[in-house]
């Protein structure tokens, strides 16, 4: 990739979410909320101010499904012609153990992807009658705290170092409690 063509993703990325999160913005401060102003959730998201309003929150639901609907497919669509060109240069990897090595990566990055798109579909693809504040609470904490955790912990065990040192920690402690029972015992 050149250096441009990532300028211009990180670009309209940056300035896409500054757009959507304005138009998110002026929705939620025109909307009146005349019961609790308690927000009960985690981190302030729309879908909680929704269900705390008294005023109509139709169109305010529509534009979120659609935004959310707009981004989550175009970020689909640009994984998808990625993951297109990245299986066209594995295949044209000649030995299989290379093959297996950069698919075995690819899939790593199939889980995390699909676990963060999931959970954010499910939260937000769904009807507001069906929801509730510890569901969404929960699908909130996948996407936003799990998701990213999980990152670097599926990309460290693919390394070799990581394995050895994890492997050589777990026998010494395997072999420290045996020596704890052991010696308890006479």
């Amino acid at each position: 990739m050149s250096w441009k063509t990532c300028i211009n993703l990180a670009a309209v990325s940056w300035i896409s979410s500054f757009i959507n999160s304005i138009f998110q913005v002026i929705y939620t401060f025109q909307m009146s909320f005349c019961h609790t102003h308690h927000v009960n959730h985690f981190f302030c998201e729309v879908p909680p101010f929704l269900k705390m309003s008294c005023s109509d929150t139709w169109l305010h639901e529509v534009s979120l499904c659609i935004a959310a609907g707009i981004i989550v497919s175009l970020s689909f669509l640009l994984i998808l012609i990625s993951y297109i060109h990245i299986l066209s240069t594995i295949l044209r990897i000649r030995s299989s153990s290379g093959r297996y090595k950069a698919l075995s990566t690819c899939a790593s990055h199939v889980i995390v992807v699909t676990f963060f798109y999931g959970t954010i579909m499910i939260l937000y693809f769904r009807l507001r009658s069906r929801s509730s504040p510890d569901i969404d609470k929960s699908i909130s904490m996948l996407y936003s705290a799990v998701t990213p955790m999980l990152n670097p912990i599926i990309y460290s065990v693919r390394n070799k170092d990581v394995k050895d040192t994890v492997r050589k920690t777990l026998v010494k402690e395997v072999l420290q409690s045996k020596i704890m029972v052991i010696s308890q015992l006479n």
